[in-house]
């Protein structure tokens, strides 16, 4: 089995977190200076996207993080086609350990995402006190403000299923992730009530895999199938504290089928949709 530290890119290389920063801040200075009609100032700029202009200055000189709502905003008054929401991503995407760098690349130029998780719902689709809950249990000494930081990372993630051309999604999960509370009853609701949402998009289904089916290869993992532009799939498996992903075709192919039979044994999704439900009801 050919596992690869996912902190890689496809290259070999990899950004780091201040290297996409730096581009950032540098394009908005450039396209604020070079603007079609004339130099903008910091001033007018947020007053445009309906900021303060210590923010713009902030975002220039790379001293702040990037609110998530502000790069679509640049990217329609310098007409720069996403440009900017790209960078805001690598700059995402950086901030996470190296572990997880190069699974969010490849997440985001997947044409097909296949997920399983035997125990919680998947990051793709957790709402943002959901998500909160999980990082407090898994890092109890952290600050507010870093677990903060971790759920707004956490939550950039789903802008692939919100893109103009969105991956096709499978989404298999264990019945016992419906049951399980790892937060509040209202918080679990609002998960539920997510999930459905979730599968109720063209892109989307969502199938839960009831407590009496038989044990399977991917029985003890969180795993993500992707497929690419190339037709290349590859499998991301997660563990505790780590995190991997397999390469070699023999087993990936293996993954594949063992998917396949779980998406043979899964309920349909408008069955699994009324489930979630009465999950979400008896709550």
């Amino acid at each position: 089995m050919v596992t690869k530290d996912l902190g890689k890119s496809e290259e070999g290389g990899g950004v780091s977190t201040g290297d996409a920063r730096r581009r950032f801040g540098e394009e908005l200075r450039s396209h604020r200076e070079l603007y079609e009609t004339g130099p903008l100032t910091q001033t007018e700029l947020a007053r445009r996207v309906r900021t303060s202009k210590s923010t713009i200055s902030r975002l220039e000189s790379t001293d702040s993080p990037i609110p998530p709502e502000l790069p679509e905003l640049f990217d329609q008054i310098f007409a720069t086609k996403g440009l900017f929401k790209s960078l805001y991503e690598e700059c995402v995407a950086a901030s996470f350990p190296a572990l997880y760098r190069r699974r969010m690349t490849l997440e985001r130029q997947a044409e097909a995402i296949w997920e399983w998780s035997p125990t919680i719902v998947p990051g793709l689709f957790q709402t943002a006190a959901y998500a909160r809950a999980v990082l407090l249990k898994g890092a109890p000494r952290a600050s507010a403000d870093e677990i903060e930081a971790d759920v707004t990372k956490r939550l950039a993630r789903q802008d692939v299923l919100r893109s103009a051309v969105p991956p096709e999604v499978r989404v298999v999960l264990c019945e016992s992730v419906l049951m399980r509370r790892v937060a509040s009853a209202a918080v679990m609701r609002e998960q539920l009530a997510a999930l459905v949402d979730h599968g109720s998009h063209p892109t989307t289904q969502v199938h839960i895999l009831p407590l009496t089916a038989e044990p399977h290869l991917l029985i003890e993992n969180a795993v993500s199938v992707l497929t690419l532009p190339n037709h290349v799939t590859k499998v991301c498996v997660e563990a505790y504290r780590t995190a991997g992903i397999i390469e070699e075709p023999e087993h990936v192919r293996a993954a594949v089928r063992a998917y396949a039979d779980l998406l043979g044994e899964a309920m349909p999704a408008q069955e699994s949709a009324s489930l979630i439900t009465e999950y979400l009801e008896k709550l």
